[in-house]
């Protein structure tokens, strides 16, 4: 029986999207408690020393953390295992660098290179509406013996967002401003909507709302038509939203656009 947190991590248990080598050592970075789960996030470790290559050991990596170069969602993070997930922008003062963690079509984290005033907002989708209150009756005379209420939006990145909108709804999204804490724009959850997938077994995928699915007791299904007119569904939990509709998406997309090619598509890229 495990006593007290678990502090290590298999390299043989590490998520494969990290893409590590087996016969790379024994142990992999284990994410710190953050707002991100241990397996759907990648280590600021990992995204200086496997991805960009700016550090060939742990001791460099630490060595630039420490000297505060990088920036999580616009906050400066010191440890080397903090958890940087879906749409979170990761910069790099000292190159003038901004990357967006985003998926590819085969379910892997890749970091888009965007621009610096793209990297001054993210996209959070709404995971619950709640009321949080404000102040009671005996603290604030201005109440009128009532206490206080404010809507509150908690986002897919854990972030509160307080005095939320009343058309916001759960698995809309909205495009919130890193530098000054307020939301500029708000996609709703429709048909005609383009959504990218960041789970299931198309994540990565990129294409437009068609129809839903419900089903009480059990998942909602949504019903989705890729830019080659291919058509997918998932659960409602997988889908993600970041446009009105097919020709504005919100973010800079991966290499593919979402697109994903078949086998026979891939072989032939390869030989030319």
């Amino acid at each position: 029986m495990a006593r007290g947190p678990i502090k290590h991590l298999k390299r043989i248990n590490a998520p494969k999207h990290w893409m590590l080598g087996k016969l790379g050592g024994t142990w992999a970075p284990r994410p710190s408690t953050g707002p991100h789960r241990l397996r759907e996030c990648l280590p600021v470790s990992l995204i200086l020393r496997n991805r960009l290559k700016y550090a060939l050991t742990r001791r460099e990596t630490q060595t630039i953390v420490m000297r505060r170069h990088v920036q999580i969602d616009g906050q400066v993070r010191t440890d080397i295992n903090y958890p940087a997930g879906f749409m979170d922008v990761v910069s790099l003062p000292a190159s003038k660098e901004h990357f967006r963690l985003l998926y590819d079509v085969k379910g892997r984290f890749s970091l888009v290179h965007i621009h610096q005033d793209e990297a001054a907002y993210k996209l959070i989708r709404i995971k619950a509406v709640n009321k949080s209150k404000k102040g009671t009756s005996g603290k604030n005379p201005f109440l009128n013996g009532q206490a206080g209420v404010v809507p509150v939006a908690v986002g897919h990145d854990s972030r509160t967002i307080r005095f939320a909108d009343p058309n916001w709804k759960v698995n809309d999204v909205v495009k919130y401003n890193l530098r000054t804490g307020k939301v500029e724009e708000h996609f709703r959850f429709q048909v005609g909507a383009l959504v990218m997938l960041n789970g299931g077994g198309n994540v990565g995928r990129v294409g437009v709302i068609t129809n839903f699915e419900k089903h009480p007791g059990s998942f909602d299904i949504v019903h989705i038509k890729d830019k080659r007119g291919h058509k997918f569904a998932t659960r409602v939990s997988n889908v993600f939203v970041i446009g009105a509709d097919a020709n504005s998406p919100a973010v800079t997309l991966p290499k593919l656009r979402g697109v994903k090619r078949s086998i026979l598509e891939e072989a032939k890229e390869r030989r030319n």
